[in-house]
């Protein structure tokens, strides 16, 4: 596999035409470039006030252009190709007719010139998938797969593989293996380049199918569950058009980290989110906290249960009989029928508040009977006025009357009776008390409501009205999630499909996801297909194996991640003076700031002020998680519990133990210590005054 390149980055190849070539793929490049600018000036002129009838089809119509127009953006520093295809035959030919090859440059984005011919193929396009499956011991038809290296915008290398060729054998790729090492400044990008055969699989399954994906630190979980995205959207666009997908992440850090990768891929109507913000209602703020124990009680599934009791006990049985006047005449409806009527619609699978809309018109269906027997020939307007009569609508209310999400769980968290009432024989007495509110609040406004509590609220809203589904929902580190947490997201897909990434050793809090299949049960997608990914790209190979070792502890029995980069020197592990313990973080700090590439300060949340006022007294600006780095700002101070996620070139790790002792108990502190000592890509240095956990000691 030679590789070629001009400049330093490798070394030059002596073939003469290797200039030559390389600059036929320069100009390739300009070419393209030039052929996707036309493409937006072709845009860019659209005149559309002949084809417009009104100025709501304009804006629209200007919309979707706009939109068009930043799909089409060149990023200066985002290579529009990055590899080439060629083919033995033209795809789709007969093999026994010899038909000549093919050539493809892969990229981003599709790219045509001025006769619609490509100059780019999409990397989601079905004649771009040898590109990451093709090997030597399957060819899949290419002679050739070239890659590309870049500096900063330019072209400056490429690098050959003979697939069909047995005389040349396999090797690793310098260019891949550079690209995945690449510094990272600035938000997460795309790994579009270098997608390897088992994310690949995940990448392009079906949409109507639903993937689990378990990956350990590094195996590039996040960046599949995007791109699957991004796929899907190639594959089934006019569907998700209309349905809609959404990207779920555990906290804004996370989403304003990951914010680029799918615009940079040209996809820009993906909605981003949390799970508190899929709950969030209007005029309900959350100002309150639970303890672990009460939190992990409203979290379980069985709340579920509880929450369809008592909404489903504010039907009652009709007790009188009802009766109708329309003009002269008197119709009467036994209590016995409304009753049959009533139990009919309970025993039926429909929302509370879809039941409570056929009840009015299921009345007026059996007066309008009566009529009939009476020799009237009433239609269906008659129905209608019977389902909006006075006396009808009074029944309705007295029997089957309105409920109010919110405040049903403000009664179930205030009222002892009534949640005992609709609890028992589903949680204990104990639990029952965890749920309580010391002190009841008197309105669902002065309520200091939890963020699990709005998970309640939504689950009640949704036994009232059904709850909207997209197309398709991602949600990452889905092993933090509850049980009524998944059962929230699983609303959002019911008639669509999701892709679930995590890792259940990185579970920090005291609820989370003891296995996938239940995690999927929770979500109503136990049909999902489960997938592990096991080698990892981004951390290297001594810094995961250190890691590792607290795996039999946080999470018996699952596979340690196989890194595939090996770097020497990658981990420090250093003990401190308790009196100079802060002094020589900021000196490894300083330290890792003289590479290229980001700096993550990773410490416990308590110890964060005391490192915040050092790094000033030092002269070391640093950022905040969610901020984005740059070239001048490049150290970013980073707490424990929102480390999850993230990634940095160098990390520094500031005293292990107090990153233990700050979560409720010790396994879910290991874990949270599991994250932290994972987000390093090329170093970590970890510096300790206190003894480290027994299983890295």
């Amino acid at each position: 596999m030679p590789a070629h390149a001009p400049d330093t980055a490798h070394a030059p190849d002596t073939t003469p035409d290797t200039a030559g070539l390389l600059g036929r793929e320069r100009a390739h490049l300009a070419a393209s470039r030039a052929a996707l600018r036309a493409m937006r000036e072709d845009v860019e002129a659209l005149d559309i006030r002949d084809v417009t009838a009104n100025w709501v089809n304009a804006a629209v119509l200007q919309a979707q252009i706009d939109d068009r127009i930043k799909a089409l953006a060149d990023l200066a520093h985002t290579p529009l190709f990055f590899g080439r295809l060629d083919y033995l035959h033209a795809p789709g030919a007969d093999l026994a007719e010899g038909a000549g090859g093919e050539q493809f440059y892969i990229g981003r984005r599709h790219v045509h010139d001025a006769d619609g011919d490509p100059m780019v193929i999409d990397w989601r396009a079905p004649v771009s998938q040898p590109f990451y499956r093709a090997s030597k011991a399957d060819p899949q038809d290419i002679a050739l797969r070239r890659r590309f290296g870049y500096t900063g915008g330019d072209l400056t290398a490429y690098e050959d593989e003979h697939l069909s060729d047995p005389a040349e054998a396999a090797a690793v790729s310098k260019l891949l293996q550079q690209e995945i090492e690449r510094p990272r400044v600035g938000p997460m990008r795309d790994i579009v380049a270098t997608i390897q055969p088992e994310q690949d699989e995940i990448v392009r399954s079906g949409l109507s199918g639903s993937v689990c994906v378990q990956g350990g630190p590094g195996t590039g979980k996040t960046a599949v569950g995007l791109h699957r995205v991004a796929y899907l959207l190639y594959a089934h666009r006019e569907r998700l058009a209309r349905t809609g997908t959404l990207v779920i992440g555990p906290n804004r850090s996370f989403l304003h980290y990951i914010e680029q990768v799918l615009p940079a891929l040209g996809e820009l109507e993906v909605q981003q989110a949390t799970v508190d913000d899929l709950v969030a209602r209007p005029g309900l703020e959350v100002r309150g906290t639970d303890a672990a124990a009460t939190a992990v009680v409203k979290g379980d599934a069985r709340m579920a249960e509880v929450l369809r009791r008592a909404v489903r006990s504010h039907v009652s049985v009709p007790a009188e009989p009802l009766m109708v006047v329309r003009g002269s005449r008197r119709w009467r409806v036994p209590a016995y029928e409304l009753e049959e009527i009533v139990t009919e619609l309970q025993n039926r699978d429909i929302r509370y508040g879809a039941a409570r809309d056929a009840l009015p018109q299921r009345i007026a269906h059996a007066v309008l009977v009566r009529m009939e027997q009476a020799g009237e020939a009433p239609d269906d307007r008659v129905q209608d006025a019977v389902a909006r009569n006075a006396a009808v609508k009074a029944a309705v209310k007295a029997v089957w009357p309105l409920v109010e999400p919110a405040k049903l769980v403000l009664r179930l968290l205030s009222d002892p009776a009534f949640l005992a009432e609709h609890a028992e024989g589903v949680l204990t007495e104990e639990e029952q008390k965890l749920l309580l509110w010391p002190k009841p609040f008197r309105s669902v406004k002065s309520a200091k409501w939890s963020a699990a509590d709005l998970v309640l609220i939504d689950e009640a809203a949704d036994l009232v009205e059904r709850t909207h589904s997209l197309g398709h929902v991602v949600v990452d580190e889905a092993q933090d999630l509850s049980p009524m947490q998944y059962r929230a997201v699983g609303r959002r897909c019911t008639t669509g499909s999701a892709t679930v990434l995590g890792d259940l050793a990185q579970g920090t809090t005291p609820w989370a996801t003891r296995s996938w299949r239940e995690a999927l049960e929770h979500l109503g997608k136990p049909e999902a297909v489960l997938e592990e990914l096991t080698a990892g790209f981004r951390v290297p190979r001594e810094v995961i194996a250190y890691a590792s070792r607290l795996l039999p502890q946080i999470s018996p029995g699952l596979a340690a991640v196989s890194s595939v980069r090996e770097t020497p020197g990658s981990l420090t592990v250093s003990a401190s003076a308790p009196d100079e313990l802060v002094a020589d973080v900021i000196g490894a700090c300083r330290d890792f700031l003289a590479y290229e590439g980001s700096v993550g300060l990773i410490a416990a949340d308590a110890r964060i002020p005391l490192l915040a006022e050092a790094l000033v007294a030092a002269g070391l600006p640093y950022l905040s998680p969610g901020e984005e780095t740059t070239a001048e700002s490049r150290l970013t101070l980073v707490p424990a519990s929102l480390a999850k996620g993230l990634e940095y070139d160098y990390v520094v790790l500031d005293e292990p133990a107090a990153i233990v002792d700050g979560e409720p108990d010790e396994r879910t502190g290991l874990r949270r210590l599991y994250v932290c000592l994972t987000r390093a890509v090329s170093g970590l240095t970890t510096h300790h005054a206190t003894p480290l956990p027994a299983a890295l000691a």
